[in-house]
């Protein structure tokens, strides 16, 4: 009787430990992100270690740590190479089951890992890559991107310039996917608004000498050059075709993207007059300064936050949301970012906005142009608002998407 009832007591000892370690009792509140970016090149400083300190900003926001949740963030630089991009995140997914992968400037490096993190069921949060195709024909149920692309910049600069008479267009573009995918929507939009691209060249990434380039662009007589780039190589364009006297002949320069972080390395005597367009500004409004302060104080460089880490801080703030939604974490992407499109979005940088079905976040869109160094009232004083365009025509339509992930 007495050994009839100690198995009997082992056995309830034995499936009680199986319950408490069963799903349906232990909930699983780990979440581990990797910041995948530039952090020492040509685009390190729009990105870079101050993308990580925005992170960090949006998981300490988010209150989740008070409630359980055990959450890291690590770092990788990706050095603008598809190859060393992907075997990085490989590697956190595979081996340090890393949940999400964020930030992703460099459209070769996003799109790379895009296709990894849907064989892997993982996340993608972009932020930091433009090219639209990440929510067009590449689209997965996995990825998201938050704040700009293509189309966007695009429909901003490319036809307000077109309709202010700058209708024969030159484009100067670096030479891989972002660049690719930016002269292909800008000339979309000066055609539609009817201009005409006259030509183009394109130059390796990181260039340092663009005399040659610059010399065929001034030689197409085109009344705007546009700079389908970013980072470095943008500011050095702008450089050089000042020193060419470019402008001073009577091209229109257009930074076909640009940052606060360009404009301040450039200077507003060099940068003065530009026009470009962008989804945040620190100065938009009362929210966005009260955060972009708290921002800069906690910026490894000391700099106000440029529009693509502000929208990985908004990123992460409602991926986040959509994890607490989920009461766990469901080690599967697809229903983390799911739950993110269900869920209404809400950030004090962005405001409300629906995360549509291709993945793509409609905000609305800004053209700024740089202000004349007696018009700035201190430092990061930068931009004037020239107009505002609504999030519907700052995203393609659904309509005309090539995502298959779109219903017709």
């Amino acid at each position: 009787m007495k050994t009839k009832l100690a198995r009997n007591s082992a056995a309830l000892t034995v499936l009680a430990g199986f319950c408490l370690a069963s799903p349906a009792f232990a909930q699983d509140k780990n979440i581990k992100i990797g910041v995948l970016n530039d952090m020492s090149s040509l685009y390190a400083d729009i990105g870079g270690p101050n993308s990580v300190a925005a992170v960090k900003m949006a998981v300490e926001d988010s209150g989740l740590k008070a409630k359980g949740w055990n959450i890291e963030v690590l770092s990788g630089d990706h050095q603008n190479k598809p190859d060393i991009g992907v075997n990085i995140a490989r590697q956190w997914i595979d081996a340090d089951k890393v949940d999400a992968i964020a930030d992703t400037p460099n459209s070769g490096v996003a799109l790379a890992v895009n296709n990894l993190v849907k064989d892997k069921n993982s996340v993608l949060l972009n932020s930091g890559a433009a090219t639209a195709d990440l929510t067009g024909k590449a689209c997965t149920p996995n990825t998201v991107s938050f704040t700009y692309d293509t189309y966007m910049l695009a429909n901003g600069t490319g036809k307000a310039l077109t309709k202010a008479g700058g209708d024969t267009w030159f484009f100067l573009t670096v030479d891989y996917a972002f660049g690719h995918a930016l002269e292909r929507d800008t000339s979309a939009a000066v055609t539609s608004s009817g201009g005409k691209v006259v030509g183009q060249v394109r130059h390796p990434l990181n260039t340092s000498d663009f005399s040659s380039f610059l010399l065929q662009a001034q030689s197409s007589k085109s009344k705007v050059i546009g700079l389908a780039n970013a980072g470095g190589d943008t500011t050095n364009s702008i450089k050089q075709a000042a020193e060419f006297g470019i402008v001073a002949g009577g091209q229109k320069i257009a930074p076909l993207l640009m940052f606060i972080n360009d404009v301040h390395a450039l200077g507003l005597r060099t940068a003065q007059g530009l026009n470009f367009t962008e989804s945040f500004y620190w100065d938009l409004n009362d929210k966005t300064r009260e955060w972009s302060k708290r921002f800069q104080k906690v910026s490894p460089k000391g700099s106000m936050p440029s529009m693509t880490v502000a929208g990985l801080y908004a990123e992460i703030l409602h991926y986040l949301k959509a994890m607490e939604a989920l009461g766990s974490n469901p080690r599967d992407g697809a229903k983390v970012v799911a739950k993110m499109k269900e869920i209404p979005t809400d950030d004090p940088l962005f405001g409300k906005g629906p995360l549509r079905a291709d993945g793509r976040r409609l905000i609305p869109a800004y053209l700024f142009e740089v202000k004349k160094p007696e018009e700035s009232k201190g430092p990061w004083d930068y931009y004037k608002l020239v107009a505002t365009i609504s999030p519907e025509d700052a995203a393609k339509p659904l309509e005309a998407s090539d995502c298959p992930m779109v219903k017709k």
